[in-house]
């Protein structure tokens, strides 16, 4: 597969294009000035306790409160706890966990009123960023991701990720990590270190152990709610989970953007840092490489596929709804089952992109067109399957109910990509409206009469829409034209342009210049 990311730069935000195959896959938008990002880790301030959601929320120092519910505190929390405490007070032995005495685990049924109280100072990871009305989702279970590696503190086990399928490798690995990991901390590895060495799984690993020791240290200063430690920009953090040797290219079209990535690939793989190109053409970066056109095609409420099938996506705050409309595809007769199974299968393939493209998370209810065969069924369910597994995002998939609707969970971490593909309609300005033809005509006559009476004008010429000239030259002899002329007895000229808008016209004198009204 060939994949390549295109960087458009601007002050007020970075907009990051993932391409495969040449099609538009991923959208991300970093905007200048956001605060939280989901990784950031804070300490917040135990501002409210809800028990009957056995949830709080956290004051963490940037508007909204933070939510944290009893289960997301994780099982280790109680370490957590009593390493901010100790750190707070300067133990240098945090840096390490060397000799760290871990703590009980919390039950899966406790209360939280137990552990956390109106006022306390806790350290908490943003596991979702705030969406709408609703602030940032905390957890207790601290990490650090790395290209590799997830380092996990307090948590002494070693995780393979689940798409590293041979027994050998999976083994290879294992014992690789468990000669290097520190004592109390667990890793969980990735699978883009399949194959991978000891010499750059260490490395990766001794990055992440800074980052734990850059915690400890910060820790010391802090008094309230407060950023601990930030995580990459979106820019760096998309590279790091999706840089692999497919990549050909990456294309920046700003200087320091440019550099800022060429010195992060050089950092997490070297060999790749040939792939970073300084895009300095004038043509904008997006249209260059059609990510304009792709866009404007791909958002919207309205998607055509082909073969005149296409997608109705309409988003609310509970769910996301998608339908799939054939048009004019199905035909009656014998094959219009085996038709709608067509139908339903590129539907799904552009179904499994948008949700990559517009991170749509949440729930997703798909209306495919009616299938009467149940092995039809089965295969676009299993064709959804296969097709969703490229995407990173955790998600659930359920087979299709008796009602032909197909719902899927897809995680929600971040707001859905939305972008205006409709403009301002220059006729109506927005309204919906426009001033009928009567009113426009009633509008020129008004000026003219004022022409005539202040100016005094014997010769002008009209340019107006042509529609508007068509009515108003409509007739022989008895035109609304011809009824000017006489009414105000003038020579009158009428143009048509197709540059005016419909409600548009301008007045000239004898000698074409232009009338200003």
């Amino acid at each position: 597969m060939n994949k390549e990311l295109v960087v458009s730069a601007k002050e007020s935000e970075i907009q990051l294009a993932l391409i495969e195959d040449k099609q538009l896959v991923e959208l991300h938008k970093d905007k200048a000035g956001s605060k939280v990002q989901v990784g950031d880790i804070y300490v917040g301030k135990v501002h409210k306790i809800m028990p009957g959601l056995n949830a709080a929320f956290i004051d963490v120092g940037e508007g909204k409160d933070g939510f944290v519910h009893y289960l997301d505190l994780g099982p280790n929390y109680s370490s957590v706890a009593k390493y901010m405490k100790l750190a707070m007070n300067g133990d240098s032995n945090m840096r390490t966990l060397k000799d760290f005495k871990l703590e009980p685990i919390l039950e899966k049924n406790g209360n939280l009123q137990n552990i956390l109280k109106v006022g306390q100072l806790v350290l908490g990871q943003v596991a979702k960023e705030p969406i709408s009305t609703k602030g940032p989702k905390l957890s207790g279970d601290i990490s650090f991701a790395g290209r590799y590696l997830v380092l996990t503190p307090f948590i002494s086990r070693i995780s393979i990720s689940s798409k590293i399928k041979g027994s050998e490798e999976r083994g290879r690995l294992r014992r690789i990590l468990q000669s290097i990991k520190p004592n109390n901390f667990g890793v969980i590895v990735r699978t883009i270190a399949e194959g991978k060495g000891v010499e750059e799984l260490d490395a990766d690993l001794r990055q992440l152990m800074t980052q734990w020791e850059m915690l400890t240290e910060r820790l010391k200063q802090i008094t309230g709610p407060c950023k601990v430690i930030s995580e990459l920009n979106t820019t760096s953090a998309l590279l790091r989970d999706v840089l692999t040797d497919e990549f050909n290219n990456i294309y920046v079209d700003d200087e320091n953007t440019y550099n800022e990535v060429a010195q992060y690939i050089q950092t997490i793989a070297p060999d790749k840092v040939d792939i970073v190109h300084h895009y300095k053409m004038e043509t904008p970066i997006f249209e260059q490489f059609g990510v304009l056109r792709d866009i404007r095609r791909a958002f919207g409420k309205i998607v055509t596929i082909r073969s005149g099938v296409y997608l109705y996506i309409e988003h609310t705050e509970a769910m996301h709804v998608i339908d799939v409309n054939s048009g004019n595809h199905i035909k009656a007769g014998q094959g219009q089952e085996d038709t709608a199974l067509q139908v339903n299968i590129e539907s799904a393939k552009e179904i499994a992109r948008q949700l990559r493209l517009r991170d749509m998370g949440g729930i997703v209810i798909i209306d495919f067109v009616d299938m009467l065969k149940a092995e039809h069924r089965k295969e676009l369910y299993e064709f959804m399957c296969a097709e969703m597994k490229h995407d990173k995002a955790r998600h659930t998939i359920l087979p299709l109910s008796k009602f032909g609707l197909m719902q899927i969970t897809r995680q929600r971490v971040r707001p859905a990509v939305e972008v205006d593909v409709q403009e301002k309609c220059p006729f109506c300005d927005g309204t919906g409206t426009i001033k009928s033809s009567l009113v426009v005509v009633d509008d020129i006559e008004s000026n003219l009469k004022y022409l005539m009476s202040s100016q005094n004008e014997k010769q002008l010429t009209i340019m107006a829409h042509p529609y508007v000239y068509a009515y108003l030259t409509k007739g022989l002899f008895n035109s609304i034209r011809h009824q000017w002329m006489r009414k105000y007895k003038l020579r009158l000229n009428i143009k048509p342009s197709e540059t005016y808008g419909l409600l548009d016209f301008k007045f000239f004198n004898a000698l074409g210049d232009e009338i200003s009204m």
